[in-house]
């Protein structure tokens, strides 16, 4: 794709709502009296790397490490600016979709970045759903549909639960919607395309 489309990520200013796409996938929310913090484990460094620049961009400050296993992990500060988004994502103690959500080009974006894989040599594409959380299923995949790309609910009673995209159309529309992929080879050979 040379051109990019008027939906592409890159097309719109950064928010700290884009971060709404990496809780859609696996990522957490923690409120605290200092604000919240949002923080996901990955299973690339470039994921991780790619995360911190889109955290960058939203005005926040992030900090990559490494998690319990041993896996990448990326998460901001506890700041004020995530407050709002992290009650809009938690019910009590849960990590909980809020009503009527829709992802737009970043948030997709994100959730990409968070979890995105190819199936099929690149003929479907997943989006990584939390393991933890699977109220959340259903909705996020009513979500997607409402963003005007209908998914199949995949793998809800294992450990990679996740939404199918499949169809050109479908798949073309993930495409313009995410942008580039990151400079990276990895990036490359897991971002969705369309061809």
């Amino acid at each position: 794709m040379n051109q990019l489309s008027f939906f592409s990520a890159e097309s719109l200013p950064p928010s700290v709502t884009d971060l709404s796409g990496l809780l859609a996938s696996t990522g957490q929310v923690v409120l605290s009296a200092a604000g919240a913090r949002i923080s996901v484990v990955v299973d690339a460094y470039w994921r991780a790397e790619a995360i911190a620049d889109l955290i960058a961009e939203c005005g926040l400050v992030s900090e990559v490490g490494r998690s319990e296993e041993d896996r990448p992990l990326v998460r901001t500060a506890s700041v004020p600016e995530l407050s709002a988004l992290a009650s809009q994502w938690t019910k009590g103690a849960v990590k909980a979709m809020p009503p009527g959500w829709v992802p737009g080009s970043r948030e997709l974006r994100a959730w990409v970045l968070a979890a995105g894989r190819p199936e099929a040599e690149g003929e479907r594409y997943v989006l990584g759903l939390d393991p933890h959380a699977p109220e959340t299923h259903a909705p996020l995949a009513q979500a997607l549909m409402r963003a005007g790309i209908a998914p199949t609910l995949i793998g809800t009673r294992g450990s990679m639960p996740g939404l199918r995209i499949t169809g050109r159309r479908r798949m073309l529309r993930l495409v313009e919607n995410v942008g580039r992929a990151p400079e990276n080879a990895d990036a490359c050979t897991s971002w969705p395309t369309a061809e």
